[in-house]
């Protein structure tokens, strides 16, 4: 069986172009191109990520479930018993994404998400690495319970399906069901950092739950949500974006002048800091009122290479997730960790473009190599999909050449606007 999300990537590829196009026809700019190839880039790397830790925390569910269930197992053919597994999943995900901004280690996961400075239907895919060192544990109580393995796999993705459409700022408020519901409305205040909006509106289907427990606030009309987190990302490479609350958390812990607190910082809520460290390196709280988003300028021609670039790796993302049940682990990982170095890479080009010519160019030949391994991967397999790799190096080849031409010419390149 493949991989579910391979059948999501076409949907939520064609949902974004439309989210574009409709909101080019109301004049308003909701993308941005350098923006995009980060949050896609860190979606496609949560998976590969994935590939190699989602049977870990499976089998850890499943050896609780076969060993210390305390209820019988659910009944696969009972809609009801669906319906109570997806309450309770979307119940205990509340509880593991309120906790994911009030404790810090799991907010260094958690925060991935929340570094766009942007909204829109490429934030919902902007998904953390990391996820799976504690997020797991959240989701036992339904193994204890006697929920079967299929069903929380289900009821799991479901969830997070769910959560894709209300990264938008195209949709306004919708009365009832956004008192009922997660709903874009609702949504754009989780992601906000005005101070209304900070550590509010956590639920992942249902809205009930912050309301239930005093989490809830309602998107304000007169008040512009400043995307984003206090304290700005400042980069597009998924590396960065992944690594960089940990260092930071890591920082303070070895700054800090006693165990107490090098022990304390990782499950006091974020903000919090030893007082050495914060001597040490102050953190002025950011006065959103003059508030400028990272968007440093990118040469002439350089967003549509970089959308470019990223859609050569996401097809051969997209093959990966497909082939990889077939191939050897240390096959697997190679080609994982390839594809990873090719997202991160092309990132900090769209960082710092004149400074990583060297770089791109390594990168392309890599990209060409990595390609024509999959090409010959297939060699024993069906015509037609021998064909669809011929034809996926061919374009490889095709904007590597383009790409060179145009590193050739950057020094002579106009800047464009911010990207």
């Amino acid at each position: 069986m493949l991989n579910p999300i391979i059948y999501a990537v076409p949907v939520f590829l064609l949902l974004m172009a439309l989210e574009f196009w409709w909101s080019r026809r109301r004049g308003l700019q909701v993308y941005r191109a350098a923006d995009t190839v980060s949050s896609l880039s860190l979606g496609v790397i949560s998976q590969l990520v994935a590939v190699f830790t989602s049977l870990l925390m499976l089998g850890i569910y499943s050896a609780v479930w076969q060993h210390a269930a305390l209820l019988p197992e659910w009944s696969l053919s009972s809609p009801w018993a669906w319906a109570g597994a997806l309450l309770l999943y979307d119940f205990l995900y509340y509880w593991k994404h309120r906790l994911g901004h009030e404790v810090a280690v799991l907010w260094a996961a958690h925060v991935v998400h929340h570094s766009s400075e942007e909204y829109n239907l490429s934030t919902a895919l902007r998904q953390t690495g990391s996820d799976f060192l504690l997020g797991w544990i959240f989701y036992l109580p339904l193994a204890l319970l006697g929920v079967p393995p299929l069903m929380f796999v289900v009821v799991g993705l479901i969830d997070l399906l769910y959560q894709f459409w209300v990264h938008t700022r195209l949709v306004g408020k919708l009365g009832w069901f956004d008192r009922v519901f997660v709903s874009p409305s609702n949504h754009r205040v989780h992601h906000g950092q005005n101070d209304y909006c900070l550590d509010r509106n956590y639920g992942g289907i249902l809205i009930l739950w912050d309301r239930l427990f005093g989490t809830f606030v309602e998107e304000r009309e007169d008040e512009p949500i400043v995307y984003g987190v206090l304290g700005q990302l400042k980069a597009w490479n998924a590396w960065t974006a992944n690594t960089r609350t940990y260092a930071d958390l890591w920082r303070d812990a070895r700054l800090a002048d006693n165990w107490g607190d090098r022990l304390r910082i990782w499950f006091k809520p974020p903000a919090w800091r030893p007082a050495a460290a914060a001597r040490a390196y102050p953190k002025p709280l950011p006065d959103l009122s003059r508030f400028e988003p990272y968007a440093p300028a990118l040469p002439a021609g350089l967003a549509g290479y970089g959308l470019l670039q990223l859609a050569m790796l996401l097809v051969l993302g997209v093959y990966f997730l497909a082939v990889e049940p077939g191939l050897g682990r240390a096959q697997a990982l190679a080609a994982a960790m390839g594809l990873g170095l090719n997202l991160v890479m092309l990132g900090r080009l769209l960082e710092q473009p004149a400074g990583r010519l060297g770089q791109e160019a390594l990168r392309q030949v890599g990209l060409a190599g990595l390609s024509g391994l999959a090409l010959i991967q297939l060699l024993g397999s069906a015509p037609a999909a021998q064909a669809l790799v011929l034809l996926l190096w061919l374009c490889v080849l095709v904007s590597a050449v383009a790409g060179f031409a145009w590193m050739a010419r950057l020094r002579r390149a106009p800047r464009a606007a911010p990207g």
